[in-house]
C-alpha cells in the first residue's frame, strides 16, 4: 500500500507524463539540416516522384515504375520530403567523397533513405528539352540560404548506367540568385538561366548547392533527354504532361498542401515537411508533426 498522499502521487504521475510529453515534442521538433531544396525545373527524381504520388494520394503509390519501386524500397517518407536530398558535412566535396553510383542520394548521408533513388532504370520521369536552349533551371528554396550552385551534365555518350563524378561535366555556376514564391513551399524557388550544351538522347542534370554558412550541401538528379522538347515530362506508362500541364500540377499540389496545413499550428514555416522524422521514412510511415503527441495528451489527460 502506497504511503504518498494522493496529491504527492499525482505530481508525480505529472511530472513523468510531462517529460514524456517533452520527449515526444524533442522528437517531432524538425532538425535544422532536414530540408532544404531540389532541382523543380528540370524536375529531380524526388520532386517529379513526389508530384506523380500526390496525383495518388488515395493510393501512396506513384504510377512511374521507377517512382513505385523507390516507395516500395525505402517508402513515401523521402518522398514526402524530397528537397531533403543532403550532407550535412558536405563542404563542397565531390569526387572522392561522394560516392559513383551514389550520387542522386548524395551518399546517402542525410536523414532520410534515399539510396533508392540511385537505382539505374530507363523508366524515371523524365524531362524533354533541346540542345542548346536555354532554359530557367529553377531549384526549390524550402530553406533559404546563401551559396553556390554547381549545374552538372553528363557527357555525350554516356550510357545511362551509374552515375559517376567522370560521367558529370559542369556547365554552370551561380551563386545567390533570386527567389519567387514563398520560402517553405511546393512551389517557391530560386532561378536562373542555364545554357544548355549540344547533346542527343538521354542524359542527367545534376545540381550541387554549396551552402555559405555551413558546411551542408544538397543535391539533385534529374532525367533529362534531348529531343526537342520544350520542358514536357513523361510521368509513368508513357503518359507525357505538358510543361502547363506539370505547373497545374504542382500548383494543385501546393493548393491541397496549403489548405491542409492552414488548420493546424504546428505546421508553421516549413515544419509541414520537415515533421516526418527519419524513422517514419525508413519504415514507409508518414506522420505529420505534432499528430502523435495530440494523440498522447488526449489519451492521458
Amino acid at each position: 500500500m502506497s504511503t504518498h498522499p494522493p496529491t504527492t502521487r499525482k505530481a508525480r504521475l505529472l511530472a513523468v507524463l510531462g517529460a514524456a510529453v517533452l520527449g515526444l515534442v524533442a522528437a517531432l521538433i524538425p532538425s535544422p539540416a532536414s530540408a532544404h531544396g531540389a532541382t523543380m525545373l528540370p524536375g529531380a527524381r524526388t520532386y517529379l516522384c513526389y508530384l506523380d504520388l500526390q496525383r495518388n494520394s488515395s493510393t501512396q503509390m506513384p504510377t512511374n515504375p521507377a517512382c513505385a519501386a523507390a516507395v516500395q524500397a525505402t517508402g513515401t517518407g523521402p518522398l514526402y520530403n524530397w528537397f531533403a536530398v543532403l550532407d550535412s558535412n558536405g563542404a563542397g566535396r565531390t569526387s572522392g567523397y561522394i560516392p559513383d553510383g551514389q550520387l542522386c542520394s548524395g551518399g546517402n548521408r542525410g536523414p532520410f533513405n534515399f539510396s533508392s533513388y540511385d537505382a539505374v532504370r530507363s523508366d524515371w520521369p523524365i524531362t524533354h528539352l533541346t540542345s542548346g536552349q536555354n532554359i530557367e533551371l529553377r531549384h526549390s528554396n524550402w530553406a533559404h540560404h546563401p551559396g553556390q550552385f554547381n549545374v552538372y551534365i553528363t557527357k555525350q555518350g554516356w550510357n545511362g548506367g551509374a552515375l559517376g563524378w567522370g560521367d558529370l561535366e559542369q556547365i554552370n555556376s551561380v551563386t545567390n540568385p533570386p527567389q519567387r514564391g514563398s520560402v517553405g513551399s511546393d512551389n517557391g524557388h530560386y532561378y536562373w538561366n542555364v545554357q544548355l550544351p549540344q547533346r542527343t538522347g538521354t542524359h542527367m542534370l545534376y545540381v550541387h548547392w554549396i551552402r555559405s554558412d555551413s558546411q551542408e550541401n544538397f543535391y539533385s538528379c534529374s532525367d533529362v533527354v534531348f529531343d526537342g522538347g520544350n520542358g514536357q515530362v513523361t510521368m509513368g506508362d508513357g503518359e507525357t504532361l505538358s510543361a502547363e500541364e506539370v505547373n497545374e500540377l504542382a500548383d494543385t499540389v501546393e493548393a491541397a498542401a496549403t489548405a491542409s496545413h492552414s488548420g493546424h499550428a504546428e505546421h508553421t514555416d516549413h515544419s509541414a515537411h520537415e515533421g516526418h522524422t527519419a524513422s517514419a521514412a525508413a519504415t514507409g510511415t508518414v506522420t505529420p508533426a505534432g499528430a502523435g503527441l495530440r494523440t498522447l495528451v488526449s489519451a492521458l489527460f
